[in-house]
């Protein structure tokens, strides 16, 4: 049965600038955190900033994200409201604060299953695990600040195509989606509960995000759409099966995965013709190349507006190989 859990809460975003950190504003402010179940054991947190996957188990809890880092405890609250385990894991789908803000003051209270011959501290806090770009961006690895603190840092990574885990009777497996939304990018796939956490490569409300200061790319955002197409199976007359929490917006399934991609796809393949015809910024937009789809996902004011995303395509396609 189908259920929203409510925490009651103000969600606020804080200040960053539009554009390639744009994404880190998109939780709306006031709004409340609603869980609901997706299938198998997998749950949806909305309203922390991105969306957040929690798996729950009779090992623990793991998360995909973790939101904001104001709307930590909110998260917390909700997780208790559905379990007492301890929280094991927290799996970022990618580096932006909007998805990573959390994972100090929840990663804190949460303890990961260590044996054998260990360090002393090895058990204490929630395991924190994405691709090695996301820790290369939240550190300082040039002697510069760090860009969050040490224990909100990733410390469990990957540089392969993939790391595969298995945590509560349920093999997961995080796959590396290169140049996408940034260059940091990972699905996380839940096998046995036939869920894939997609992070911000996929999302419902806006066109792609493209992070050009982290290595985001139009065409990386396609390549990913088409492998979070291959993953997926829907069930008869392409609906339900296996379902996809989007970086932000609602629940969905593969038939929404394609449609989103095939917009991408007609938009990238418009403004790509009109740059190899030598046209220039002004004159692609005066061709309005996303007119089909400016009354979903376009918009004129806001964190990511229609112009935005078209300068980011425009930029990226018109950079010399």
């Amino acid at each position: 049965m189908w259920f929203v859990l409510t925490v009651v809460g103000a969600v606020v975003a804080t200040g960053v600038t539009p554009k390639a950190r744009a994404q880190q504003n998109q939780a709306p402010a006031p709004a409340d955190l609603r869980v609901m179940p997706v299938q198998g054991s997998v749950y949806m947190i909305v309203g922390a900033g991105g969306n957040i996957a929690l798996q729950i188990g009779d090992e623990g809890v793991l998360l995909v994200d973790t939101g904001l880092a104001q709307n930590a405890d909110k998260v917390v609250d909700a997780i208790r409201k559905l379990t007492d385990k301890p929280i094991r894991y927290i799996i970022n789908t990618h580096v932006h604060a909007d998805h990573t803000g959390g994972n100090e003051a929840i990663g804190t209270l949460g303890s990961r299953v260590a044996g054998g011959n260990v360090g002393a501290g090895a058990g204490v806090g929630a395991g924190i695990i994405a691709h090695e770009n996301v820790l290369n961006r939240m550190s300082a690895p040039t002697g510069e600040q760090a860009a969050a603190p040490f224990s909100a840092w990733p410390t469990d990574t990957y540089f392969t195509k993939k790391k595969e885990l298995h945590v509560n009777g349920e093999a997961i497996i995080i796959e590396h989606q290169p140049a996408a939304h940034t260059d940091g990018d990972s699905f996380v796939h839940f096998r046995k509960s036939d869920v894939v956490s997609a992070g911000d490569i996929f999302v419902t409300t806006t066109f792609p995000i493209l992070d050009a200061q982290r290595a985001g790319g139009i065409n990386g955002i396609v390549a990913a759409l088409n492998r979070l197409i291959d993953i997926t199976i829907p069930k008869e007359k392409q609906e339900a099966g296996t379902y996809v929490i989007p970086g932000h917006g609602r629940l969905c399934d593969e038939a929404d995965v394609v449609e989103y991609r095939d917009m991408v796809t007609i938009v990238r393949d418009r403004i790509e013709d009109l740059v190899k015809k030598g046209r220039t910024l002004a004159q692609v937009k005066a061709a309005r190349p996303t007119i089909d789809y400016d009354g979903r996902y376009g918009a004129t004011t806001g964190f990511w507006t229609t112009e935005m995303f078209i300068d980011a395509v425009y930029n990226d396609l018109s950079k010399k190989k």
